[in-house]
C-alpha cells in the first residue's frame, strides 16, 4: 500500500466516524465490567476482620454468661441418687418422657436424622410432676436452683439425696447458608453463636457474615430478633452471643448466591461473552 492509498483510508475511517483503536478499547471494558461483576469480595468473608493481623495480644470484653432458665414445655433430666438402690430406680423410673428433635448424622442421605431425648416434661404451670413429692413448681428456675428445690423437697422423703438437673432439650436451630442446617442439642448450657455454627459445619461462601440473625422466645411470648456481625470482634459482646434454648440461628445468602444460581443470567453472560469475544478478535484483525 503506498502513500496515496493509506491517506485515502485514512481519510474513508475518519470520514466514517469510525476509530478501530477506541472500538477495541470499548470491548475490552465491557469484558473486565463483565468479568468483575461475577467476582465476591474477600473482604466480607473472613472472620473477625477489624482485628489487626499482629503478634500483639489483644483483650475483648466478652458478655457476661446468664444461665437458661426453665420455661413450660422444656424437658428435663432429673436424676436422683440415694444410699438404697432400690429407691433411686423408682425415683428415677419416670424420666422416660421423649421428644424427637432433628440432629445431623453423616449416614443419612439427607444428612438428618431425628434423635429422641428424655426427661420430665415441665408442663403448662411450669411444674415437674416427681415421686414422693408431686408437682413442684420450677417455672423461671435456673437447672442449679432447681436442683437445691428438688434436695430440699426430696430430704422430706429420703436421706441425703444428690441430685442433679439438666436440660434435655437444649436445642438450637441453624438454617440458611450453612453446611448442615438442622436442629441441634447442645450438650452444654453455655453455648456460643459459635459453637452452633461449627454444629452447622460453618457457613458457606455464599452466607453474609455481617447479617446473622439471631430469633429467641420471650417469657412474655414475644420473640426477639437481632442481627449480628461476624467481621467483627465486637459480637463477643452482645447479649446474644450466647445461645439460649430454642432460640434459631439463620445466615442470609449473599447477593453471588442468587447470581450464581440464576441460570438465565449465566446463560446470557456466557452467550454476551462469546459475542464480545468474537467481537474482538474480528476487531483485531482489521487493518
Amino acid at each position: 500500500m503506498d502513500y496515496k492509498e493509506l491517506c485515502c483510508e485514512t481519510r474513508l475511517t475518519k470520514k466514517e466516524g469510525f476509530d478501530f483503536n477506541i472500538f477495541k478499547l470499548f470491548l475490552y471494558f465491557l469484558f473486565f465490567c463483565v468479568t468483575c461483576s461475577s467476582c465476591t469480595s474477600y473482604k466480607n468473608i473472613p472472620y473477625f476482620v477489624d482485628f489487626p493481623d499482629t503478634a500483639q495480644r489483644t483483650s475483648v470484653e466478652t458478655q457476661a454468661f446468664k444461665s437458661p432458665v426453665i420455661k413450660p414445655d422444656d424437658l428435663l433430666n432429673i436424676t436422683i441418687v440415694t444410699v438404697d438402690p432400690e429407691i433411686t430406680a423408682l425415683l428415677n423410673s419416670p424420666n422416660i418422657v421423649t421428644q424427637t428433635i432433628g440432629s445431623t448424622a453423616n449416614s443419612s442421605p439427607a444428612g438428618i436424622t431425628p434423635q429422641s431425648v428424655s426427661g420430665y416434661l415441665v408442663d403448662k404451670n411450669g411444674e415437674v410432676e416427681l415421686p414422693f413429692v408431686g408437682k413442684l413448681k420450677l417455672d423461671g428456675y435456673t437447672t442449679v436452683d432447681a436442683r437445691e428445690a428438688i434436695r430440699t423437697a426430696m430430704e422430706r422423703y429420703v436421706k441425703n439425696p444428690i441430685v442433679n438437673v439438666k436440660f434435655s432439650n437444649f436445642k438450637v436451630t441453624v438454617f440458611g447458608e450453612v453446611a448442615r442446617p438442622a436442629t441441634y442439642i447442645m450438650p452444654t448450657e453455655k453455648v456460643t453463636l459459635f459453637d452452633a455454627l461449627a454444629q452447622a459445619g460453618d457457613l458457606t461462601i455464599f452466607g453474609r457474615r455481617d447479617n446473622i440473625l439471631v430469633i429467641r422466645d420471650t417469657l412474655d411470648n414475644k420473640k426477639n430478633m437481632v442481627h449480628l456481625n461476624l467481621n467483627s470482634k465486637n459480637i463477643m459482646s452482645s447479649p446474644y452471643f450466647f445461645l439460649q434454648p430454642n432460640d434459631v440461628v439463620y445466615v442470609e445468602p449473599a447477593e453471588s448466591k442468587a447470581a450464581s444460581t440464576d441460570a438465565v443470567r449465566n446463560r446470557n453472560i456466557t452467550i454476551f461473552a462469546s459475542v464480545l469475544t468474537l467481537l474482538i478478535v474480528v476487531a483485531t484483525r482489521v487493518k
